[in-house]
């Protein structure tokens, strides 16, 4: 049976071992919740995990032993070819391993983190979606996730911004 409506998934990245209870609110009635890396603790993909089922990624400070996460990986939803790697950008360019990456997977959509920059741009037919970091508040940037609505022919992506300091648990 063919699903009616658009898949919903929570995407999250930089975490850093932070979890903002305000991620219930955000993340209420999701199909699934993408981490893009740098989780910094286990029990943040399990506290996620509560919300909907996680799809996640190691990043450049987590111990793969501990998150138990790869560097990439790929995933097909709601027909839509999802690619997650922590490093996409680097110094405002995408860097060459990363492009190398998409162009290996063919993905139509790319989460990322990393940067901190919640970011939604096109490369080609690509859509690349940084969440920005959900973690502890660093320089002047903001704190944020995103939502990505897939449907059979369409696909929106939607940046939120969360408070400075996360609410208190």
């Amino acid at each position: 049976m063919a699903r009616l409506k658009p898949l919903r998934i929570g995407v999250i990245a930089d975490t850093h071992g932070l979890f903002d209870p305000a991620i219930y609110r955000h993340f209420r009635g999701v199909d699934r919740i993408i981490h893009a890396g740098d989780i910094g603790h286990r029990s943040v993909i399990a506290r996620l995990a509560r919300i909907a089922p996680v799809i996640a990624v190691s990043g450049n400070v987590d111990d793969r032993k501990v998150t138990r996460c790869g560097p990439e990986t790929v995933v097909e939803l709601a027909g839509t070819r999802v690619a997650v790697r922590h490093i996409i950008y680097e110094r405002g360019k995408i860097r060459k391993d990363a492009a190398a990456f998409l162009a290996r997977v063919r993905a139509d959509i790319c989460i990322f983190g990393h940067t901190h920059q919640p970011k939604i741009a096109r490369v080609g037919d690509v859509l690349l979606l940084n969440p920005g970091s959900a973690g502890p508040k660093r320089f002047s940037l903001p704190r944020g996730i995103a939502l990505l609505s897939l449907g059979k022919t369409s696909c929106r992506a939607r940046l939120i911004r969360l408070a400075d300091r996360a609410a208190a648990a």
